[in-house]
């Protein structure tokens, strides 16, 4: 009994053996690399037992993150701020050192970032409006504004996104009635736009510092601290254009014979300065003739004359262009137009003993003959008269 006994307890302890050589064997065909030591053979084994569990939470999680990134995801865009509203913890942060800025932000999924544009904005809005003297008309407002990142936070909670909607446009349209009312329509249409637009911007100005915005009661003094501030410290209007006005087209047409009739008057009025200027230059050269013959007069002698006759029949006779000179029949022998008072009056018909003498010259080279037409050149005369 105790062989058999002895045999047996060699044969279990030799399948134990084989069994342990047996396993290291497999963690070597594995791992390529047994391990050296007890603890991390320990290692080892916690691994391969719970590695299907680690990649199932992998999984999961990854999931789950996927799932949960739009919503603890936020991306502020370029010259945006972002609120946060908590649902959990109080509603809106009123501290402006807790806005998001720019780049990605985390949130918690229950909680919510709305985002504001911080940069120069402009929005156009068409308004109805009746002038002074009682004509409809429409008017093109454009408002360019921007807001403050201080004040972002009780703007959100005050007023909401909607801001535009809810104050600057039914605002600004109020303004631009109540000035319009002041002007006739010639004025919206023609000359006093810039005047008009100027009032709206400083009226709407002046609205935006009566109002008072309150709010911030809330428990978590620290984020959400009570606030009492006017409406123009959340917003700052730059400025309010006048983009174009439309009036009925019978008006319009009237506005423009009007000023077409303007300026006929204005061109009436200056030709009337002209002609009354030119007058007194007229009158002015006439006295100035009148005193330039006062003062010629009294230094003009007969004999002066003669002479000035006699240059002047020198010249005619030197002209290219002159071949016979006609000399008077006064005593002075002076030319017709230049002859005196006293000269014979011209001869009658029939009387040839008063008619005058003539004579030709020839003052300057005279032409060839062959350049010369034949029915230019002058007959000879019968009787020459002789030079006195």
């Amino acid at each position: 009994m105790r062989r058999a006994s002895a045999s047996h307890g060699r044969s279990s302890f030799r399948d134990d053996s084989w069994l342990r050589t047996a396993m290291e064997a497999r963690l070597v065909s594995i791992y390529d690399k047994p391990p050296r030591s007890r603890a991390r053979y320990a290692w080892w084994r916690f691994i391969e037992r719970h590695l299907p569990m680690l990649v199932i939470y992998l999984l999961v999680a990854t999931l789950i993150g996927v799932v949960l990134a739009p919503f603890m995801l936020v991306t502020v865009p370029s010259g945006y701020v972002g609120v946060l509203w908590k649902r959990f913890g109080g509603g809106t942060v009123l501290n402006p050192s807790l806005l998001k800025n720019e780049g990605m932000r985390i949130t918690l999924p229950w909680n919510k970032v709305f985002l504001y544009d911080l940069r120069l904005q402009s929005a156009t809005e068409t308004y109805n409006a009746i002038s002074r003297d009682g004509i409809s008309l429409t008017a093109s407002i454009n408002i360019r504004y921007r807001l403050k990142r201080e004040s972002v936070p009780q703007l959100h909670q005050s007023i909401g996104p909607n801001y535009v909607e809810a104050l600057v446009v039914p605002e600004i349209g109020n303004r631009t009635r109540q000035v319009m009312a002041e002007y006739t329509a010639e004025d919206i249409y023609s000359t006093k736009r810039a005047e008009i637009q100027t009032k709206i911007r400083a009226l709407a100005e002046a609205m935006l510092g009566e109002h008072m915005m309150v709010g911030g009661e809330s428990e978590d003094e620290t984020d959400n601290a009570p606030y009492r501030i006017p409406l123009y410290a959340m917003l700052n209007l730059v400025d309010t254009l006048i983009l174009g006005i439309e009036l009925p087209n019978a008006v319009v047409t009237a506005i423009n014979r009007k000023i077409e009739q303007y300026y006929i008057s204005e061109e009436y009025k200056f030709r009337v300065a002209r002609e009354i200027r030119e007058s007194e230059r007229k009158k002015i050269e006439a006295e100035g003739i009148h005193e330039f013959q006062q003062i010629v007069s009294q230094g003009i002698s007969d004999s002066y004359l003669q002479w000035r006759g006699i240059e002047a029949t020198l010249q005619l006779a030197q002209s290219s262009n002159s071949k016979i000179v006609v000399i008077g029949t006064g005593r002075d022998g002076l030319p017709v137009i230049l002859g005196n008072a006293d000269a014979a009056p011209w001869p009658q018909p029939g009387n040839e003993e008063s008619a005058p003498k003539e004579r030709t010259t020839a003052a300057t080279p005279a032409t060839t003959a062959e350049k010369v037409p034949a029915d230019t050149l002058l007959k000879p005369s019968k009787k020459v008269p002789s030079i006195h």
